[in-house]
């Protein structure tokens, strides 16, 4: 099978997320919401501990496209939802984040591809899809 045929399934991709992660995106992006880094805060509004900012993690899920892709560039249009948070525990494991992807369908030089994401064996990014250009199409 072909990396353009619809059933092909990308590479897996696993990123652990650690505190540190979340205070350099926080620092890119000037999303300083306390729930990204504080626990009195994050439990105080009834998160379970420190989240990951919502962003990071579909940025991160794009990322397993871009490679696949090989640039990303070729990444036409990317879309999620955001099912469940990652928490993001103060030690120095973080928190494993699974990416899979399938190509489920190809029309002239565009592949779709859904995306899946997990955190402790749940979705985290609900109807999670990216529009891909083919670089060299048959």
């Amino acid at each position: 099978m072909s990396a353009v045929d619809v059933g092909y399934e990308l590479p897996p991709l696993r990123v652990t997320v650690t505190r540190a992660d979340l205070v350099r995106y926080a620092g890119a992006s000037l999303d300083f919401n306390p729930i990204h880094w504080n626990e009195r805060v994050a439990t105080s509004v009834g998160l379970p501990n420190v989240i990951a900012h919502g962003m990071f993690t579909m940025a991160l899920a794009n990322r397993l496209v871009t490679e696949w892709a090989g640039d990303a560039g070729n990444v036409l249009e990317c879309s999620a939802r955001f099912t469940r948070p990652v928490v993001v525990p103060d030690d120095d494991q973080g928190a494993l984040v699974e990416f899979t992807g399938k190509v489920t369908a190809v029309a002239d030089t565009v592949a779709t591809v859904a995306i899946t994401a997990t955190f402790e064996g749940k979705t985290v990014l609900g109807k999670a899809v990216a529009q891909v250009r083919i670089p060299n199409p048959r």
